[in-house]
């Protein structure tokens, strides 16, 4: 069993779903991991909706099948919002929004089909402040996610939770740059203890634990393999910051009195920690070994998707289509001689492996809300 590579389609966030299909193709990967975030949502970064999740039927459904069969690709789906925390109203939507995603993901074969459901579970800042903040964090994530695990669970459905601490979802104004739940290990593996279904599991980021100074080889080795599903192929480049340090976050002040003093601060929310966004084996080189890397994760068992997640600045963060696909291409170029098994045309996927989507022919169910779940 070789690992298959995918790309996320928040890669191209300002393409139709045809068009990305179209790119996957070119970029000779075996999946994509469909971005279906709310059209009225409040994220401003790398979102896209490649999927009508209003009007999603079980006709809907077969056509995506058949979509994909005939470009010999498999699929996941996903949205990344606050769950737990943020606005109460727009709280709510995401939770909807996840039931949602959960009713398309089972219409579409669920775990029979390998279809998950990516999302974040978000923070509770009035909870956080308070003593044992980080404990009434984790009891209001049981009290959000065990009824839609169960839900999910009724339908077969898995649910997967990115371990991005979301650092610039706040603004510079505020200490910490946690807003996250699953952003450490620690928090994953609490989560698991409270809500003990089988149905929920990770996307594995390296890419956030290494400007956290954290050794993602050390993480896979105290991972459950039995709940990690995806691997996010992303990476950074760490600088030193001799006047915040590297733990901490650098922080709003007066910028007159930040030049007078000649200390930097940050220019935007997300621009709080040391470290360039980049893609494995494209122009910056990253903190990352990557042999080592997916070494372990070979040695742990490991057999899901690699995907690519470009928010890379020489590529993503470009603009430009071509310096995009480059980037992806340098990717998988990278990654192909760890994976696949060497051919008359190099390293490449064997195309005796590529397994179509089932024909799952599912009963169609009413969409549901929270209020019902409840």
């Amino acid at each position: 069993m070789h690992n298959q590579i995918w790309i996320m389609s928040s890669t191209f966030d300002q393409l139709s779903l045809d068009q990305t299909v179209t790119k996957a193709q070119e970029a000779g990967v075996q999946g994509l991991d469909l971005c279906v975030f709310r059209k009225d949502g409040t994220r401003d970064d790398f979102v896209a909706t490649h999927l009508d999740y209003l009007n999603f039927d079980t006709p809907a459904a077969q056509a995506i099948l058949e979509k994909f069969n005939a470009a010999n690709l498999r699929l996941s789906i996903g949205a990344f919002e606050n769950l737990i925390g943020g606005d109460p109203v727009q709280r709510r939507h995401n939770q909807n929004h996840l039931l949602r995603l959960i009713r398309i993901a089972y219409l579409l074969g669920g775990d029979e089909n390998d279809v998950k459901v990516g999302t974040f579970v978000g923070y509770n800042h009035e909870l956080g402040v308070q003593e044992n903040g980080f404990e009434k964090n984790l009891l209001e994530y049981q009290k959000v996610f065990e009824p839609i695990i169960r839900y999910a669970d009724d339908l077969g459905v898995t649910i997967l939770y990115e371990n991005c601490p979301m650092e610039g979802w706040r603004s510079s104004g505020y200490w910490g740059t946690y807003n996250n739940l699953p952003g450490v290990l620690a928090a994953r593996k609490l989560m698991y203890e409270l809500i003990p279904y089988n149905n929920h599991g990770e996307i594995y980021d390296p890419s956030h634990d290494i400007w956290q100074h954290t050794d993602p080889i050390e993480v896979i080795k105290h991972t459950d393999m039995q709940r990690l599903k995806r691997i996010h192929v992303k990476s950074t480049r760490n600088s030193s910051d001799p006047y915040w340090g590297n733990m901490y976050a650098m922080q709003r002040v007066n910028p007159e009195l930040a030049a007078q003093a000649g200390v930097p601060i940050s220019s935007n929310p997300w621009d709080r920690h040391q470290y360039e966004a980049t893609l494995p084996g494209f122009g910056l080189g990253d903190h990352l070994d990557w042999r080592a890397f997916v070494e372990v994760l070979q040695q742990q068992g490991f057999a899901g998707p690699f995907e690519i997640e470009n928010e890379a600045k020489l590529s993503k963060q470009t603009g430009n289509m071509g310096a995009i696909m480059q980037g992806i291409k340098a990717a998988v170029n990278n990654l192909a001689p760890l994976l696949y098994p060497l051919t008359e045309e190099g390293f490449t996927y064997p195309k005796s492996m590529v397994e179509p989507l089932k024909d799952v022919q599912r009963k169609d169910v009413a969409v549901v809300t929270m209020e019902e779940l409840d």
